[in-house]
């Protein structure tokens, strides 16, 4: 049984009226949404409060969850959505949709800067990036989604997550070797 089957089953549980499984799904989710709702809010208190918010959505709106989608994909594009109000409300939304077409070729880089002794400078030089970015490499790299599920949480097409992506990683690149990090020796 895979995760995705365990997240439908017990959110298929949930529906009909276990609310334990809903618990479950809670528990397992909370901590990657308050860090992932954080990169969009930069304050841990209020992705706290709006990981609340989306707990609650999926309470109120249980049944418009679409089973052929992933669980986790559907979470995250709830979070997405109550972070870019919040930001909205706050005035504080960036709006980033000037993509170049500009690709980098560096197949290794994601290995290399996640390797565990950079991840410390990683995560400095994750914050030092444009929320579209942080958002790219927090989904496909910490949470293992494809580019497809990454598409649907940012409301973005298939290229244009390829493009931030890559974006992000070569501005991650830069940025690491700026802070003494090499990859020609690696």
């Amino acid at each position: 049984m895979t995760n995705e089957e365990t997240d439908k089953e017990l959110y298929n549980q949930y529906l009909k009226g276990n609310k334990e499984a809903f618990e479950k799904l809670v528990i397992k989710h909370k901590n990657n949404i308050i860090y992932f709702i954080s990169r969009y809010t930069k304050n841990t208190q209020i992705a706290e409060d709006i990981s609340q918010d989306v707990f609650v959505y999926l309470l109120v709106n249980k049944n418009q969850y679409d089973f052929q989608y992933s669980f986790k994909t559907y979470l995250y594009m709830i979070a997405k959505c109550r972070a870019i109000n919040y930001l909205k409300r706050e005035k504080r939304i960036i709006n980033i949709n000037d993509y170049e077409n500009m690709y980098i070729e560096d197949n290794n880089l994601e290995e290399e800067i996640f390797k565990e002794e950079d991840s410390q400078n990683v995560r400095k030089v994750i914050k030092q990036l444009k929320p579209d970015y942080q958002a790219v490499i927090y989904l496909t790299s910490f949470e293992g989604l494809k580019y497809k599920e990454v598409a649907k949480i940012m409301n973005k097409n298939i290229n244009q997550i390829k493009v931030l992506v890559n974006r992000a990683k070569k501005k991650m690149k830069i940025l690491l070797e700026e802070e003494g990090f090499s990859y020609e020796n690696r």
